[in-house]
């Protein structure tokens, strides 16, 4: 048995990267295709039944997978989309869980209207990995990833205390008020504790200096996070989302560039390997489910019958919420650019103050920064706002994966329909999967939604560099400038930094061509070209026997970093 889970490990693992590198080529998701492959898999003969526990999925996958996505979630725009994120995460996972247990009431009159909300709960919140992954590839706006990537982040939490709370109604031990005691207890108990957890690893974590080490201990984060708020009947998955937007918001502050470079390589592998095993793992048990189904005498179409009804339901609740979600963004919006004038006129006034100060007034410094904090989230709501059109890729956007799979097998073993629901569940998975994630790209490229605009972004990163420029330019400038040995620096050194400061903000300032690489790029392309060569003198070398491995090792971790950074630093031409 342990040689067959080996083997099926071995395997999966190739499939998944096979998928992942092949599925982008021929136009399809990489979760979709895992699905497919998985179902079918499952038919060929000789293959073993696998049977996965539920609670390995929720406690030792579930977890790094949101902490990964979550240090990668930038907190300012999850903060500026708070609302949207939200209300799709917390209001649209309650009303559609009441819709489906209502429905489920109705459709198995031996299930308690606890147990058919308890199913509702497993099949209500959406993966969004399904879904940005098709949208990042097709370009759709940076904030309309964001929305569908917030919302499969938090989503999950509303979902597993909200199941939690309908499995304890099935013993009819608790009240209506008792729930949303239980809930709000959850919520707020796991907001504090991811909150401490991340503060707390980010400060460990900025005084190991190894990068090995500080990796390490990133991978422990995510269950330092879950494991104390579940053993407190908190929300874990919330605590985890916590702890990785405030990591992912400390790092460019308290982490040296390697611990964030090792921390990015290492968790977008481990992120591959969770996510896409899962959607694999999905397709796979299905014969299993079915077997299951058959072996107590139920009905497998009934089931399925059922998980169709689910569905549509569903995707009906769903695009019918979004309407009025999508109005009330867009009066922000309208409400957002009427705020811009007067805040404009704030700053002016602040700026007025603060050059007739005496000296620095910390107070003025306090609401300079809150008032341009408040101009610049006025700036981005009116420019970025989310219209029709991208309240369709919302709506439409309903694909179930990871929590589906994990939550439904977790049903009471006493529950009536129990391998029936698991079915149903795993139907509505596979369907919103297949059907709604196969259509995605058409319904993008039909909508004719437009990302973000690559010149707009450009001047935008030409004004950011042009900033910090400035500020290193100061910095060469400063009378003070001294070694760390408390020596001037070399002139000619100084000419030289000086030089390469002003030509980086030049080039980026210079529109691209890709016809017409600009100096930057061209001077990007040389350097390749030269560690390539170094690469292959290096590799002569070692093959020579002449130098010692201590050299040759030495010399293969200089270019690596060198090569690192320089794919770092663009793209490649």
């Amino acid at each position: 048995m342990e040689l067959e889970l080996a083997v099926l490990g071995v395997a999966a693992i190739l499939i998944i990267v096979t998928v992942a590198y092949f599925a982008p080529r021929i136009g399809v998701a990489a979760p979709i295709a895992l699905v497919l492959v998985g179902i079918g898999c499952s038919y060929l003969p000789g293959t073993p039944e696998l049977v996965v526990d539920p609670d390995l999925i929720l406690m030792v996958v579930l977890p790094p997978i949101l902490y990964s996505a979550a240090v990668n979630v930038p907190a300012s725009d999850f903060r500026r989309n708070f609302k949207a994120i939200s209300s799709l995460a917390v209001l649209l996972v309650l009303v559609s869980a009441f819709a489906i247990g209502f429905l489920l009431h109705l459709l198995l009159p031996d299930l308690g209207l606890a147990a058919a909300v308890a199913l509702g709960a497993v099949v209500s919140p959406p993966d969004a990995v399904a879904a940005t992954s098709i949208g990042k590839r097709l370009g759709l706006p940076p904030r309309l990833v964001t929305v569908l990537e917030g919302e499969g982040l938090v989503n999950d939490a509303t979902a597993l205390v909200m199941l939690r709370s309908a499995v304890a109604a099935t013993a009819g031990v608790v009240s209506f008020w008792g729930v949303l005691g239980d809930f709000v207890i959850a919520v707020a108990v796991g907001l504090v504790i991811g909150l401490l957890v991340g503060l707390v690893t980010v400060q460990v974590r900025a005084r190991v200096d190894e990068p090995v080490l500080n990796t390490a201990i990133s991978f422990a984060v995510p269950f330092l996070a879950f494991i104390p708020a579940e053993e407190l009947h908190a929300s874990g998955v919330l605590a985890v989302v916590v702890a990785g937007l405030v990591t992912g918001h400390q790092s460019a502050r308290h982490f040296t560039a390697q611990a964030r470079i090792s921390d990015r390589t290492n968790w977008r592998t481990i992120q591959l390997l969770l996510e896409n095993g899962v959607f694999l793992l999905m397709g796979f048990e299905i014969t299993t489910i079915v077997h299951d189904v058959e072996n107590q005498h139920l009905s497998v179409a009934g089931a399925v019958a059922v998980g169709l009804a689910v569905t549509a339901v569903l995707v009906v609740v769903r695009i019918a919420y979004v309407v009025p979600l999508i109005a009330s963004l867009r009066h922000d919006q309208r409400r957002a650019a009427r705020l811009a004038p007067y805040l404009e006129n704030a700053l002016a006034r602040v700026d007025e103050l603060q050059q007739r100060a005496t000296d620095e007034d910390r107070r003025l410094h306090r609401l300079t920064r809150r008032l341009r904090r408040k101009q610049a989230d006025a700036s981005f709501l009116a420019a970025e706002g989310l219209g029709w059109r991208g309240g369709v890729v919302i709506g439409w956007s309903g694909m179930r994966g990871v929590v589906t799979l994990a939550a439904a097998q977790s049903l009471p073993a006493d529950l009536p329909y129990r391998p029936q629901l698991i079915l149903i569940a795993f139907t509505v998975a596979i369907v919103t999967l297949i059907g709604q994630g196969g259509t995605l790209p058409l319904v993008i490229r039909k909508l004719r939604i437009r990302g973000s605009d690559t010149d707009a972004d450009r001047r935008e990163l030409a004004s950011l560099i042009d900033e910090i420029t400035t500020v290193g330019g100061a910095t060469l400038d400063n009378p003070d400038l001294r070694q760390a040995t408390g020596q001037p620096f070399d002139p000619q050194v100084v000419e030289r930094v000086r030089h390469d400061n002003a030509a980086i903000a030049k080039a980026l300032a210079e529109p691209h061509d890709p016809a017409e690489p600009g100096r930057l790029h061209q001077r990007r392309e040389l350097r390749r070209l030269l560690l390539q060569a170094a690469q292959a003198a290096l590799l002569d070398a070692r093959a020579s026997g002449v130098y010692s491995s201590r050299a040759l090792e030495h010399a293969q971790i200089i270019l690596d970093n060198e090569t690192s950074r320089l794919d770092t630093a663009g793209p490649r031409h």
